[in-house]
């Protein structure tokens, strides 16, 4: 491992059970975390829930076993309508609240009243699939949970937390049966290892690394702990993304913005990088007759 896992909060680690099938894994965000709610000027409850939703994505990014991405994302009628959090297998991590610059309610019922929650995983080579269900319960975690139990796999379970300085969480998920093959004692195990997870609190989830968090939750569990992963917000736009974007537009929409200000220029809303375009970097764009041969 690098220096940098070494040193750094933002790491997710897993730790397995090695006489039930299960598997957890601790996530902690810090720097990550503050360089995403660094960009805008979210109200404290906002940068709490997007700390969540940060958290809740690498973990559930660690799940991927190809090259692709997971999107977690909530659409709402409430004061937040757009909250979206995104990492890839190499748990580069983004998120973003769109339309929540008027927030004001502390309660989570009340920043995503109405909302639905989508669980996208988009393979680089591979069909996308996605999965939604109501927001549930008042929490995050606890829309996860339901997610997992409607979508009929096995046992995951999620707890969250962020404080605006700090992001963490922990997740359970059964494994299939290697070590017991009896239903009844899996089931035991299962809810054994849930009941003592609900003793963690957002403090342990902040300030204790997984290792600790393991110990103080299944010292008397035989565990294998795993070599912790570096987490990093990593922004994925590039000036040839934003020209596809920008190529989707009506042509003649394009020629009046050139016409008007010489150049457009086009600001990531995830990272605030800046893409500028003159006329002569979009000569292959205007010379399409239609706005639908654009790509």
């Amino acid at each position: 491992m690098t220096d940098t896992t070494s040193t750094s909060r933002d790491r997710v680690q897993r730790f397995l059970f090695e006489e039930a099938d299960i598997r957890g894994e601790v996530i902690q965000l810090e720097k990550a975390y503050q360089d995403v709610i660094g960009i805008h000027q979210y109200a404290p409850a906002v940068s709490r829930l997007l700390g969540e939703f940060m958290a809740a994505a690498a973990l559930l990014a660690t799940t991927l076993k190809f090259e692709g991405k997971l999107i977690l994302q909530a659409r709402s009628e409430g004061q937040v309508p757009l909250l979206m959090a995104e990492c890839d297998n190499a748990l580069n991590l983004r998120a973003i609240a769109r339309g929540a610059q008027q927030a004001t309610a502390d309660r989570f019922d009340q920043l995503l009243a109405g909302g639905q929650l989508a669980i996208t995983i988009d393979p680089t080579h591979g069909n996308r699939y996605q999965g939604i269900v109501p927001l549930v319960e008042n929490s995050l975690a606890h829309s996860l949970d339901a997610y997992f139990r409607q979508s009929e796999q096995l046992g995951s379970r999620f707890w969250l937390a962020a404080n605006g300085e700090q992001a963490g969480g922990m997740l359970l998920q059964q494994l299939p049966a290697q070590q017991v093959v009896d239903q009844t004692l899996r089931d035991q195990q299962w809810g054994h290892a849930c009941t003592l997870a609900e003793t963690v609190t957002e403090q342990e989830l902040h300030n204790l690394s997984a290792p600790e968090i393991a110990h103080r939750l299944y010292h008397q569990e035989p565990l294998r702990i795993f070599e912790p992963r570096p987490v990093r917000f990593r922004c994925n736009c590039s000036r040839e993304r934003t020209l596809n974007a920008l190529a989707s537009l009506p042509v003649a929409d394009i020629r009046e913005l050139l016409e008007e200000l010489g150049s457009i220029t086009m600001d990531c809303e995830f990272c605030n990088q800046q893409y500028q375009f003159l006329e002569a970097d979009l000569v292959a764009v205007l010379g399409h007759g239609q706005p639908d041969q654009l790509h």
